[in-house]
């Protein structure tokens, strides 16, 4: 097929779009996109060695575009047909994470990329999240949930229709992929109308905002796009001054010399005007704007060291105290990317320099890296963290519910009925990370 689009083409094209529907829909997105604008261009103008680094790891090109989404659906059907629909955009399911435990019923995923190219190209993600519909206590209400659920289709026939006609080329001309960009956005837009009545949403609400959230609309609504920052911190000082009102607590690890993992913060949810199902107006509360800082991946190693030390740390009342409590707890984390190597804490992308290619003879498989670095053959580069932090992920949805729902819907997560409403296994973050890792060693000689 002549002119094909490429899955990086199509991804970009999409974000794109969802990006400009997103601002029209909640305008306080568009005021959070000149804010973290001007906020990164303070940082890299003040810091040339960072405006340097980031651009010598491809980071830089690709900040201005980053974005990740967060969406809610009902059914497995829904889950599956996602899974397929982001196939076309070269987004595969990583990692499974139960959020059951933090009271919200649900349990998820995130698409994304997986490829070094296609991360560095334009590294969407979109958080996914299926109701768990055993976790509604009231029988009659969850026989009720899964009536509405099985009478609704998220997506268009002609979107249906153009992700069977990709698996069965292969590939989309450009007018196939634009039309394709643009059926797949129906199923993300924001249906004021809801499906049910204004008692039937009630009785959902009390059951748990999330639920009501999933059920009562047409559409699996984007619920919020992030984009990413250089200093979360700073975005969270001036959110009032551009008429924003953060959540109290920043969530993720500590302010670091080197960053790690995932930093986020939100503006709350909104109400917005709904009419429901006989003319009633009202109001429905789910949408937020939302903030991340992202730093590099940690190891397992790293992982339990983190986990072990945010446990430690607790949760303080006001941001101030509670970054302090991290701060404390996390000195015993090393901040430096020469003991985050040598202890094996985090995965780094290696590099060789024109002096290294000039003596790639003198090393081979298995030596290590640091030597190499010192006398300026080898560049270990940070690899970002792509992925998310269920920790994180509860409270910003938490701030999002209020404070009612955070000690409901208790229940354990089942990895294998996520996985087969999905269709196929999640990918494990961690193997893709060191995958990353050994690709750019061998390509210097070291594996």
């Amino acid at each position: 097929m002549a002119n094909t689009l490429t899955a990086d083409e199509i991804r970009e094209l999409f974000s794109q779009a969802m990006s400009a529907m997103y601002q029209q829909e909640v305008p306080q997105y568009a005021t959070l996109l000149e804010l973290v604008a001007d906020v990164n261009l303070a940082v890299l103008e003040s810091n040339p060695r960072l405006h340097e680094r980031l651009a010598n790891a491809g980071e830089l090109s690709r900040l201005n575009v980053e974005r990740h989404g967060a969406i809610r659906v009902g059914t497995a059907d829904e889950l599956a047909t996602l899974r397929r629909m982001f196939a076309v955009m070269g987004m595969q399911p990583v990692s499974y994470y139960d959020l059951s435990q933090a009271g919200v019923p649900v349990h998820s995923t995130a698409f994304r990329p997986v490829e070094d190219a296609a991360l560095a190209r334009n590294p969407f993600r979109i958080f996914t999240s299926l109701l768990r519909p055993e976790l509604i206590e009231n029988r009659s209400l969850r026989e009720t949930a899964a009536a509405i659920l099985a009478r609704r289709d998220i997506f268009t026939p002609r979107c249906r229709a153009l992700i069977a006609l990709h698996e069965e080329q292969g590939a989309f001309s450009e007018a196939e992929g634009r039309e394709f960009v643009r059926e797949a956005l129906e199923t993300f837009r924001w249906h004021r109308h809801a499906t049910v009545d204004a008692d039937t949403y009630q009785a959902l609400h009390r059951e748990h905002r999330l639920i009501a959230d999933v059920v009562c609309f047409p559409g699996c609504h984007i619920n919020h796009l992030t984009p990413r920052t250089l200093d979360i911190d700073r975005v969270q000082a001036l959110m009032p001054e551009y008429g924003i009102a953060p959540k109290v607590l920043i969530e993720g690890p500590p302010r670091r010399e080197v960053p790690i993992l995932l930093r986020q913060t939100s503006f709350k949810a909104l109400d917005e005007p709904v009419l429901f199902a006989g003319e009633h107006q009202g109001t429905h509360t789910a949408r937020f704007g939302e903030i991340e800082q992202r730093g590099v991946a940690l190891t397992p190693k790293g992982r339990e060291l983190y986990d072990a030390l945010l446990a430690e740390a607790g949760t303080g009342k006001s941001n101030l105290q509670h970054q302090q409590q991290l701060a404390d707890a996390f000195k015993a984390f090393p901040d430096s990317e020469l003991f985050l190597r040598r202890r094996e804490l985090a995965y780094f992308r290696y590099r060789l320099t024109p002096a290294g290619e000039a003596h790639r003879h003198a090393f081979g498989r298995g030596d290590d890296p640091q030597p190499l670095i010192e006398r300026g053959w080898l560049v270990a580069q940070p690899i970002t963290y792509e992925d998310f932090l269920p920790v994180s992920a509860a409270g910003i949805f938490q701030s999002n519910l209020g404070s009612d729902e955070q000690a409901r819907s208790q229940g354990s997560g089942s990895r294998a009925d996520f996985e087969a409403a999905l269709g196929c296994p999640v990918l494990d973050e961690f193997t893709l990370y060191q995958q990353a890792e050994d690709r750019s060693k061998r390509r210097c000689g070291l594996l």
